[in-house]
């Protein structure tokens, strides 16, 4: 998938990620990252999330869909701790974890980004 850039100004780009439905945006040096469920609430996983990065440099972006990322209880398969989300483009995993950390990997192992950023939940998701 080839990024194109973004025609919008910052704060109308704002103005769209807080209208994203069960969601969080996280705010990084480089990037603004909005993270979107499209499952139901209450939902201990989900395989329907959506990944909207816009670099703060180029203003360039890039659209994902992937789904929430767990630690398994015991029993080794149940999910019990939710620990991020995970996103792939070809070769490349995006993570983004609850700490807030911004991960991208190539299909080698290689680190490409790896940022600390901030949350900012919406008023939808629950959390604050």
């Amino acid at each position: 998938m080839t990024q194109k850039p973004l025609v919008m100004t910052v704060p109308i780009l704002l103005a769209l990620f807080s209208l994203s439905g069960q969601g969080a945006v996280l705010d990084t040096p480089n990037y603004i990252v909005d993270i979107e469920l499209h499952c139901a609430e209450g939902n201990v996983s989900c395989d329907n999330v959506t990944y909207k990065g816009v670099s703060k440099r180029s203003s360039n972006q890039i659209i994902l869909k992937g789904h929430t990322l767990h630690r398994s209880c015991s029993d080794g398969k149940t999910p019990c701790q939710f620990v991020g989300y995970e996103f792939v483009n070809g070769k490349v995993q995006y993570r983004v974890f609850e700490t807030g950390l911004l991960q991208v990997k190539n299909n080698h192992g290689v680190t490409l980004i790896e940022e600390q950023g901030q949350w900012n939940y919406d008023s939808t998701s629950g959390k604050e």
